[in-house]
């Protein structure tokens, strides 16, 4: 038996040096930060995601200049309601003699609806007018359904371009915003840490991918299908007393002093106003309910409205007080009653009085779509609390309402809530003038400021454009929330007859010396890229397509990075015959902006023009998926399919149009046309009845319906369509043949 040799004895392990450990543990808590490094690097190689800055660089006519980015609130919105600036564009490297002024805020500051015509624009208008010896740039980055959380990131941009001075103005999408305490664009009054946190990620590629995964996980949120302006918030309402309100009074105030540091800290001055709102004559847009209100007090505050409301219907107007008072004590946070407790007393010439509780109703409206007067309180504050000179503070509320002779902004000032008419935006254009003049030399000729109507002349506000703008308020007001406001009625009457009186001037000479101005006014302005947008529209209603063509053309040349001059170009040529060109400009405005359905519309209208008929119902898809409410749109791709003879495809979309709006004739019409087609008389009848309800003025409509009715051996129902096609047109052979043989029918003849 062999012995087994002896164990060596083993070698001491050697210690690992300290070096060698921090090198491992460097290792190991760097490797995760290099690979996400790698991969950021790797999506933005592999041209994954979006610039999320608010500026980008363009090389416009052989200069450089900083445009607008249509993808900077990505960061924000989701990409079906994300929201864009308008467009902006100025040079790169500032000019001796030029003053730059960024305009920071949201809609009202944007000059919503029609940016050419808001306050920004008058302010240049008087500026340029008092100065001319000054160069002047107005800067306006302000857009919609923003609010001080995307304004953030905008200041620190616009920190770096050497502004002269930055007006402030913002506040009435605090609450409804992103991250607002009743928004619909994701998480609500969140807390600024995490905010700051996640728009920081977002801003990375890698951080865009998971923003983009989650989106489309069980349960992530998937947003809206498209932008629905502020229906979408309908199910939002929130109670005056929400805790979700205190969070974004903090968040406001901190990122309204970060923006002020940002602009003190470029070395411009910064502006900074409190917010108007529409106080006598925008009534709540909804009012919470106290639940823990008794049955028997509801039931009183109930019947103390309803008196409140006779009485003031009887002009009754102390009686009428006195019951919204009752009401107001019963549930104190009604928005509702509290309006109506102070429209009832502005009505009896108290309106110190009232003016307490229109503002209690618009701070407790249970849909906060306006600048309460918390978040103007903390404005003010921040105003009033500067010093050195940096921060000037302009109480625009305020002094706006000055202007009234009840000291309130109502409907003189906006059209709606917050968005400012013409005299509205003057007058506030006057207001930040008159403040920016404190800043600069004395002019050379010290003379009175512009007037509303010099302004308007330097504009291009003709009575064509202004009718624009007045006929798109009054279709904004058929629709939720607008539509459910008590006073709703006769707001829409003062639009119609505003438009009525508008198109009572509409003639030749008229038309000739408006074109006339527009042409002075370019001369005058070559580069005033929205007056020529203007008068491209102008010459559009005004009938000298060729003309408006010339000019989007010229537009387009100046403003390559903006989607509206390819719109306009691509539906000016469609409607020309020029279709090839036509959709070469509307390929680049969906490209642009991916988000504008009506360009996809007409990109399929052009499309189908072509004969190309899946193209156009694919870019019909994308506009009804963007816009799902649309049925004008269902019933284009329901033509498209009758084309293609898929008869079924077009019944199914005529009948989605008529769901969607039972009004409209026409897909009754067409719809009555398949089901005939298809030998179901009694149905097709009976969408041609509906069509000829809805038309009685279309001859083609009765005559139809009279035949079906005859095949169903209705005959005095026939007769009387036949004889109502011959009244609206009387040369109509067939209607002739077909009244006539009708009347040779036997026990018919007359």
């Amino acid at each position: 038996m062999k012995s087994r040799p002896a164990k060596k004895p083993s070698r001491p392990a050697r210690p690992v040096s300290a070096r060698r450990i921090w090198a491992f543990r460097l290792t190991a808590l760097l490797l995760p930060l290099v690979l996400l490094v790698a991969v950021e690097l790797g999506l933005r190689l592999g041209g994954y995601g979006y610039d999320p800055h608010f500026f980008k660089t363009a090389r416009i006519g052989g200069e450089q200049y900083y445009v607008q980015n249509e993808d900077f609130s990505l960061q924000f919105f989701p990409p079906e309601t994300a929201r864009s600036p308008s467009p902006l564009r100025f040079p790169a490297h500032k000019a001796p003699g030029t003053y730059r002024i960024f305009i920071l805020g949201e809609s009202a500051a944007m000059g919503d609806p029609e940016p050419a015509y808001g306050a920004g624009r008058y302010l240049e208008i008087l500026l340029r007018d008092r100065y001319p010896e000054t160069h002047f740039e107005i800067v306006n980055t302000a857009f919609t359904a923003i609010n001080s959380h995307v304004i953030v990131p905008i200041a620190r941009e616009c920190a770096r371009h050497e502004g002269d001075l930055w007006i402030v103005y913002m506040g009435n999408n605090e609450m409804v915003g992103p991250f607002g305490a009743a928004t619909v664009f994701g998480r609500q009054a969140a807390p600024l840490p995490y905010v700051r946190l996640v728009t920081a990620l977002r801003r990375t590629r890698l951080g865009q991918l998971a923003t983009h995964l989650a989106r489309d996980f069980p349960g992530g949120g998937a947003p809206a299908a498209a932008w629905g302006g502020m229906q979408m918030f309908l199910q939002n309402q929130m109670a005056p007393d929400s805790p979700r309100k205190e969070t974004v009074y903090r968040n406001f105030q901190k990122n309204l002093d970060d923006i002020v540091r940002a602009g003190t800290g470029s070395g411009a001055r910064v502006l900074l106003n409190t917010v108007a709102v529409n106080l006598r004559d925008c009534p709540p847009f909804a009012s919470f309910t106290n639940q823990n209100l008794s049955a028997d007090q509801r039931r009183q505050f109930d019947t103390r409205m309803a008196a409140g409301g006779q009485a003031a219907a009887q002009a009754n107007l102390a009686a009428a007080a006195e019951n919204y008072e009752q009401a107001a004590r019963l549930d104190p946070a009604s928005a509702s009653a509290q309006y109506w407790w102070g429209r009832a007393l502005l009505a009896q010439n108290d309106a110190a009085a009232a003016r307490g509780h229109l503002q209690a109703a618009s701070d407790e409206d249970a849909l906060p779509f306006r600048t309460d007067s918390r978040l103007n309180a903390l404005i003010r504050q921040q105003g009033e609390s500067a010093r050195g000179g940096e921060v000037i503070f302009l109480d625009a509320a305020t002094a706006l309402a000055t202007n009234q002779p009840d000291g309130l902004c109502g409907q003189e000032t906006f059209y709606e809530h917050v968005h400012f008419d013409f005299p509205g935006s003057y007058h506030l254009g006057l207001l930040w003038a008159s403040q920016v003049a404190k800043l600069l030399p004395a002019p050379a000729t010290n003379h009175d400021w512009l007037s509303a109507e010099q302004c308007a002349d330097r504009l291009g506000l003709s009575d064509w454009n202004r009718v624009l703008v007045v006929d798109h308020m009054a279709g904004r007001m058929q629709v939720p929330p607008f539509s459910t406001q008590p006073n709703n009625a006769a707001r829409l009457a003062r639009l119609t007859d505003r438009t009525k009186a508008l198109r009572a001037r509409m003639d030749a000479p008229a038309a000739a010396a408006a074109r006339a101005n527009f042409e002075a006014q370019l001369a005058r302005a070559p580069d005033d890229f929205y007056l020529r947008e203007n008068f491209g529209l102008f010459l559009q209603v005004t009938g000298d397509l060729p003309g408006a063509i010339a000019c989007w053309r010229r537009v387009q040349a100046e403003l390559p990075q903006d989607c509206l001059s390819d719109y306009q170009l691509g539906r000016l040529l469609g409607g020309s015959g020029q279709l090839a060109e036509a959709e070469v400009n509307l390929r680049a405005a969906v490209n642009i902006r991916p988000s504008l359905t009506d360009a996809w519309i007409e990109l399929g209208n052009v499309l189908a023009r072509q004969e190309r008929y899946p193209e156009a119902l694919a870019c019909y898809a994308v506009a009804r998926k963007q816009r799902p409410q649309d049925a004008r749109t269902a019933f284009r791709a329901g033509k498209i399919h009758a084309l293609q003879n898929d008869h079924a495809g077009a019944a199914a979309a005529y009948r989605e149009a008529i769901q969607l709006d039972p009004g409209d004739w026409e897909p009754h019409y067409e719809l009555a046309g398949e089901l005939d087609a298809a030998g179901q008389v009694d149905a097709a009848c009976e969408e041609f009845g509906a069509a000829a309800r809805l038309n009685p003025q279309n001859a083609r409509t009765h005559f139809n319906h009279g035949v079906l009715l005859a095949k169903q051996n209705r005959f005095d129902d026939a007769e009387r369509e036949f004889e109502t096609t011959l009244q609206l047109e009387p040369n109509y052979a067939k209607a002739q043949e077909y009244l006539a043989q009708l009347r040779q029918l036997p026990g018919r003849a007359r």
